[in-house]
């Protein structure tokens, strides 16, 4: 042990106050730095988290090679999520240009029936060749900014998989780095690395695979009525089985009053009962499944808050970062109550 320094060796409060006030600034400045990937740090240790229980049992049948295990079982979680991902970019294009042809449709019963009509939801040839000529002067700018919107995917693709392998070696390491220096006690620590970790498998596991259920069902559904743009409905069902409160209903009511509308009876007859008695039933019997092992503790209210707040602030990714905001304040506010 290294014998102690002088008392005249000790900083001043002066001193101290200087230095807490770096830490504070040059702490901003590393957040702000990390805010532009931020969302892609929150995933990758969400998906270390969920990738855990894989990475232990490969590192015990590999005889502790932990690093090895880790990219084993990222390999594995990212080759089954792939064609998962793939299907979602794509109908995420095609439910795209189906939303802006309904609401491009004048009057509300008329977007109804456009919801169930033939309409083209892709470009062909002649219209790329049309879009071309009428805004051939923006074609290096709309170039460039393809090129930039790829670069910053692939860049927070990679930001992803290393903060997932960081994560899942190092997070106990970093962890107690940080349990030694931030200014916190060790056990409102825990409670708020909790939060985040519930977060994390609430929304992926309570809530993403339950919608993706419900939007399979739905696509299931839609097809067999014979519904054109099936696939992209399907995903908006699936989008609208993230919100509290409403979940499926809001796009299969419009579809079946669309169905009605344009004089399908037994068609809207038939997805109304299947939205109620299928795709509902699933909702009440899985959700509470999946919630003993993935259950957001947040109100109906203040999830549907966070959810809109967050896609309103952040855009898309304000899916993640608006309930992730919420359940750590509420985390912040017991532990307050909690001290008194």
């Amino acid at each position: 042990m290294p014998p102690p320094c002088p008392v005249e060796d000790l900083p001043s409060a002066t001193q101290r106050t200087a230095l807490r006030m770096l830490a504070l600034v040059l702490a901003g400045a590393s957040v702000t730095l990390a805010a532009p990937l931020g969302v892609a740090l929150v995933l990758g240790g969400w998906f270390a988290v969920v990738a855990r229980p894989l990475w232990r049992r490969l590192g015990r049948a590999l005889g502790g090679r932990e690093r090895i295990a880790a990219v084993l079982s990222l390999l594995l979680l990212l080759v089954a999520l792939a064609p998962v991902l793939l299907a979602i970019v794509s109908l995420t294009v095609e439910a795209a240009a189906f939303v802006k042809r309904i609401l491009a449709t004048p009057g509300g019963a008329a977007a109804l029936q456009a919801m169930v009509s033939e309409g083209a939801t892709t470009l062909g040839p002649a219209d790329l060749l049309a879009l071309v000529e009428q805004h051939g002067s923006r074609a290096l700018q709309v170039a460039g900014a393809v090129v930039g919107a790829t670069a910053r995917g692939g860049l927070g693709l990679f930001v992803f998989v290393l903060a997932s392998y960081t994560f899942l070696v190092e997070g106990a390491s970093a962890y107690a780095w940080l349990e030694q220096r931030l200014p916190l006690h060790p056990a409102h620590l825990r409670r708020l690395a909790d939060a985040f970790h519930e977060t994390g498998r609430g929304l992926l596991v309570g809530i993403g695979l339950t919608a993706l259920i419900q939007g399979g069902l739905a696509t299931l559904a839609y097809v067999a009525l014979g519904i054109p743009s099936a696939l992209a409905l399907g995903l908006l069902t699936a989008l609208g089985a993230i919100v509290p409160g409403v979940g499926t209903a809001l796009v299969w009511v419009p579809v079946a009053a669309g169905l009605l509308l344009s004089g399908r009876w037994a068609s809207a007859v038939v997805l109304s009962l299947v939205g109620v008695l299928v795709i509902g039933t699933v909702d009440n019997l899985l959700r509470p499944v999946l919630a003993r092992h993935a259950k957001l503790r947040l109100p109906t209210l203040v999830l549907c808050i966070a959810i809109f707040g967050g896609l309103t602030v952040f855009g898309p990714w304000g899916v993640v970062v608006g309930p992730l905001v919420a359940r750590l304040t509420r985390e912040v506010l017991d532990l307050h109550q909690e001290m008194g």
